[in-house]
């Protein structure tokens, strides 16, 4: 599908393996829209300053390590490695810094896209066009997450999987800056006994009525 003529942003926010990363990439395909997974951005942080052995708690130094990044070209699959993530957590609390990166992502959707987190609708972009909330039950979730690491050949347990996603909902949501939360016109999408492709279809027919206001 061509790009929209007026910029369209699509805000998707939501806990952890709800499927919105899945979702948001199929959109951005779908409308033609640049993609950012704006837990990305924190990783990228967190990858940086430990390549060059900066202490974690350094807010400075992450400052400078967010001003040197290019959202455009994220390698999600480097990213997405459990150290990584661990290092990315501890950065991710600080004010100054989320500050910073919600600048950088402010302006990496000034000309329409898809954006994927956890505050999105509510403090990134709270204009978008498209708000859409996924989510799903914590023991869905680490059904997911669990499938995905055994097929990567990697051990886990189901019960730690399902153990670490209730902590880390219950740490997006009660952080005292940007916590995770559904925003007031947000649609609400509930993928627990839903497929990719349902899913899909739903926030695509949302997507087309906000487009033909």
């Amino acid at each position: 599908m061509a790009a929209q003529k007026l910029p369209l942003t699509v805000a998707i926010d939501g806990p952890a393996a709800s499927g919105k990363g899945t979702l948001a990439r199929r959109l951005a395909a779908e409308f033609d829209l640049p993609y950012l997974d704006t837990g990305l951005t924190y990783r990228a942080v967190a990858a940086k300053m430990q390549a060059e052995d900066q202490a974690l708690d350094d807010e400075g130094a992450a400052i400078k390590a967010a001003q040197s990044l290019d959202l455009a070209t994220l390698d999600r699959v480097f990213l997405s490695d459990h150290q990584i993530g661990a290092a990315a957590s501890k950065v991710a609390v600080m004010p100054k810094l989320r500050a910073e990166l919600v600048t950088l992502q402010r302006g990496f959707a000034v000309k329409g896209a898809v954006m994927d987190g956890r505050d999105i609708g509510t403090v990134v972009c709270p204009n978008a066009q498209v708000k859409l909330f996924v989510t799903a039950s914590a023991e869905a979730r680490a059904e997911r997450r669990f499938k995905e690491v055994e097929a990567r050949g990697d051990a886990s347990s189901y019960a730690d999987i399902l153990r670490d996603i209730r902590q880390r909902d219950a740490r997006d949501s009660s952080r005292s800056v940007s916590p995770l939360e559904k925003a007031a016109d947000a649609h609400l999408i509930d993928t627990t006994n839903m497929d990719i492709e349902t899913a899909f279809l739903s926030a695509k027919t949302l997507v087309l009525q906000a487009v033909e206001r």
